[in-house]
């Protein structure tokens, strides 16, 4: 297994992958859902199509490429809270990277943030053997946010790397969205 930080990138050589995202809650008492999206965006950082992201309510994109695990509401002990299958040979010509994102559901109305959070990762398994390529796991500089945009599958030159990206964003799904400019189902 190769771990990496903020910023950097990891050449992933397989054609097909699971991409999985897990945490644990560290509060007492009453748990919280944190829900994993990936968009398929153009090299430009622009959606293709309005139909292009996959979540708990839209389990696969329209190429087919994107299938989601489905919504794991209370976070996991062990292992993958959420996985989202990538074909990597599947995905539309013009896809530039693959972004993830993780939100906490209702963090605004139930004052949650990433600080209630604990051993949140994002990590990319060969599908085919179960091999664990890449994982960064995310620390504490996420603090006082309720989303995250953890990392792109990123292409360069025809091939796939992984990118930690790392960076925090506030509003939750209904922000996010709007930034793409989609309809949730």
């Amino acid at each position: 297994m190769n771990i990496i930080e903020k910023n950097q990138k990891y050449q992933i050589s397989a054609e097909k992958v699971l991409v999985g995202l897990g945490w644990k809650t560290n509060s007492e008492g009453e748990n919280f859902d944190l829900d994993a999206f990936a968009f398929l965006l153009n090299s430009d950082n622009t959606i293709r199509d309005k139909k292009d992201f996959v979540y708990y309510n839209n389990l696969t994109d329209p190429s087919g490429s994107l299938k989601h695990s489905g919504d794991n509401v209370s976070g996991g002990e062990e292992g993958d809270s959420e996985q989202i299958t990538v074909e990597l040979q599947k995905l539309p010509k013009e896809t530039g990277h693959v972004s993830f994102v993780v939100t906490i559901d209702k963090a605004l109305e139930k004052q949650i943030t990433f600080g209630q959070v604990k051993d949140a990762y994002i990590r990319v398994i060969n599908a085919d053997n179960q091999d664990e390529i890449v994982r960064y796991n995310l620390g504490q500089e996420f603090f006082n946010s309720t989303s995250v945009v953890v990392g792109d599958l990123l292409k360069k030159d025809d091939q796939w790397f992984f990118d930690a990206v790392g960076v925090a964003f506030s509003g939750g799904m209904k922000a996010l969205s709007e930034d793409f400019d989609l309809v949730l189902k």
